[in-house]
C-alpha cells in the first residue's frame, strides 16, 4: 500500500464528516480534527467489505494512513483557500460524490436485507459438486542445484537412507546446498497440484512413492532437482461445511445483481426520460 495511492484515495473523501469524540482525535491540523472514525471510514472504502480498522493496523501503517489523512486535509484546506469549493465543476463533482455515496447507502442496505438460507446453499452445492473437486496434491521437498553432476552428487549421498533419517538427511542436503529460495526451509515446497509446478518437475513429484527422493536429476528452466515425497493427497470433494460460507456469499452476489438489475429496469420504465442527446441517431 504505497503512499500515493493512500493520498489519492483519502482526497476522494473529502466532503465527508464524521463525529468526533476526544478520546477519537488522532491529529489536529490548523484546528481541524483527524478522529478514528474518520480513519476507518477511509480504510472501509479503501477494502470495502473487510473487517479492518485503524486499531488492527500496525505502527508502521497507523503513521501512513494518519499522515496521508494529514495531507489530505491540507491539501483540502488550501483548495478552499483559493476558492476551489466555490467553482462550478467542484459543485458538479460534490453533486455526482453525494449520488454515488447515496446509492452505495441504499445498497448496502439492499444487500444485508437479501438472504440465502442454509438449504439453498446446500442445493447449489450438491447441484455443482464439480466446482467443490480438490485435485490430486503432492507435498515435495527439493534441492535446487546448477548442474547434473551436483545433483548426483546429491542423490549418492542420500543412497541407502530410509524413513525418518533419508527426510533428515534431505532437509540437512537442501539447507546447505540448494540454490532455491526454499533452500533454509529445508527444500519445502508445501502442498501443490500437478497444475501448480512445470511439466518436468510434476511428472516426477507425482511418480515418487511417500517417503522416497528421485533417482536421477529431473531438469527445468531453473535447473537440476532432487525430489523428495513427504505426502500425497487424492483428488477429493471439498466437504460442504468447508465450502457453505463461500457459496452462501456467492448466492447472495448473485440474487443481489438480479435483484437491482430488476429494479433498474422497472425504475426505468417508469420514469419519465426525455433525451435531448442520442448519439446514435446522428450517425
Amino acid at each position: 500500500m504505497k503512499k500515493k495511492i493512500l493520498t489519492a484515495a483519502m482526497i476522494g473523501m473529502i466532503g465527508i464528516c464524521v463525529p468526533a469524540t476526544a478520546s477519537d482525535v488522532l491529529a489536529e491540523v490548523n484546528g481541524i480534527k483527524i478522529t478514528k472514525a474518520e480513519a476507518n471510514a477511509f480504510l472501509h472504502q479503501l477494502q470495502p467489505g473487510q473487517p479492518i480498522s485503524y486499531d488492527l493496523l500496525d505502527p508502521k501503517m497507523k503513521k501512513k494512513v494518519l499522515d496521508g489523512l494529514i495531507e489530505t486535509e491540507l491539501l483540502a484546506q488550501a483548495a478552499k483557500k483559493a476558492g476551489a469549493d466555490k467553482s462550478p465543476e467542484y459543485r458538479q463533482m460534490v453533486d455526482l460524490a453525494a449520488k454515488k455515496l447515496l446509492i452505495n447507502a441504499w445498497a448496502k442496505d439492499q444487500f444485508d436485507k437479501t438472504i440465502v438460507s442454509e438449504s439453498e446453499a446446500k442445493a447449489f452445492y450438491q447441484k455443482h459438486l464439480d466446482q467443490f473437486k480438490m485435485p490430486e496434491r503432492a507435498h515435495a521437498r527439493h534441492i535446487l542445484l546448477k548442474d547434473k553432476k551436483s545433483a548426483e552428487a546429491v542423490i549418492a549421498e542420500l543412497k541407502g537412507l530410509k524413513g525418518e533419517a533419508l527426510k533428515r538427511k534431505f532437509i540437512e542436503l537442501a539447507k546447505e546446498k540448494s540454490t532455491g529460495p526454499t533452500g533454509p526451509k529445508g527444500g519445502d515446497l508445501g502442498y501443490f497440484t500437478k497444475e501448480q509446478m512445470v511439466l518436468p518437475f510434476s511428472k516426477a513429484a507425482f511418480a515418487l512413492k511417500k517417503g522416497t527422493i528421485t533417482e536421477t536429476p529431473v531438469k527445468t528452466q531453473f535447473g537440476w532437482h532432487v525430489i523428495y515425497l513427504e505426502d500425497k493427497k487424492p483428488a477429493q470433494t471439498i466437504p460442504f461445511d468447508q465450502v457453505k460460507e463461500k457459496v452462501i456469499m456467492k448466492l447472495k452476489q448473485q440474487r443481489f445483481a438480479q435483484k437491482m438489475g430488476e429494479e433498474t429496469k422497472q425504475l426505468k420504465e417508469k420514469a419519465k426520460v426525455t433525451y435531448f442527446d442520442t448519439p446514435e441517431n446522428k450517425q
